[in-house]
């Protein structure tokens, strides 16, 4: 264990795997942060912590079990001519149920019936929002362990890395949380990511296997064309705020002069 902490090449495998933890759970943050706001403000915190939590114990219970992980993968039936794994159907599954999930956040915003938003917080429970977030720990930890194994070759690296990133992603929850709910055109991005996500997750159960790069590359670009805007949005705040101030200053200049 101790001959571990000497080995650079143990180090390597430890930062990357971290960094590769990070990105990969950028969809389940995201979609942790949006199902949480359904729930009353003073829970929303402690869903986004508990899902996490989740989301680790998860992760670390299927390294432990890695030889099952690996049985997921063979084929227990044939559907057309597909051979069908159990890790197929668990990734068939989350990708229909987060399709599902974002498409209704999609129409709950597009809607824009306070009525219905009503109606839709209100049947947010608490157990509800942990329950689906646990459906989708469990998919998108599949991808983490799996990309766990293929980097790193002791387990205790493996750990240490995903409890690193599991814990830097608590603290990023709240802000991001913050920032999607209060800036609507970037909830409506992050919802196309989880639309995007859960049509990979869907092909890559039918056999289809779609690079995840692909799709943070383009969403990191929508990422950077949304920022511009909303740089362009406050940039016209300020110089409204200026021009009102000009006017109000001309007015009471005026106002004075009649006066005289």
């Amino acid at each position: 264990m101790i001959e571990l902490f000497s080995d650079p090449a143990v180090w390597a495998s430890f930062l990357t795997l971290t960094i590769l933890e990070i990105v990969l759970g950028v969809d389940n943050v995201i979609f942790i942060s949006i199902a949480a706001a359904r729930l009353p403000e003073a829970q929303r915190r402690r869903a986004r912590v508990l899902g996490l939590a989740g989301a680790l114990v998860l992760r670390i219970g299927l390294l432990f079990s890695i030889a099952w992980i690996v049985s997921l993968s063979e084929p227990f039936t044939t559907i057309l001519g597909h051979p069908l794994s159990w890790r197929d159907v668990i990734l068939l599954v989350g990708g229909a149920f987060l399709i599902y999930k974002a498409a209704t956040e999609i129409f709950a915003e597009v809607e824009g019936d306070s009525t219905h938003g009503a109606e839709t917080s209100a049947k947010a429970t608490f157990f509800g929002v942990i329950a689906q977030i646990i459906v989708l720990d469990l998919v998108f930890s599949l991808d983490s362990v799996i990309t766990a194994v293929g980097i790193a070759d002791h387990i205790e690296v493996m750990v240490a890395a995903i409890t690193i990133a599991i814990l830097l992603m608590m603290v990023a929850a709240t802000p991001i949380a913050n920032f999607v709910e209060h800036h609507p055109s970037t909830k409506m991005l992050a919802l196309a990511f989880l639309v995007m996500v859960g049509m990979s997750l869907g092909a890559e159960g039918l056999g289809f296997h779609i690079e995840r790069g692909f799709i943070y590359a383009a969403m990191v670009f929508a990422g950077g064309v949304e920022a511009l805007n909303l740089w362009r949005q406050k940039r016209r705040v300020r110089v409204r705020i200026a021009a009102d101030k000009v006017l109000a200053s001309e007015g009471e200049r005026a106002g004075v002069m009649h006066r005289h």
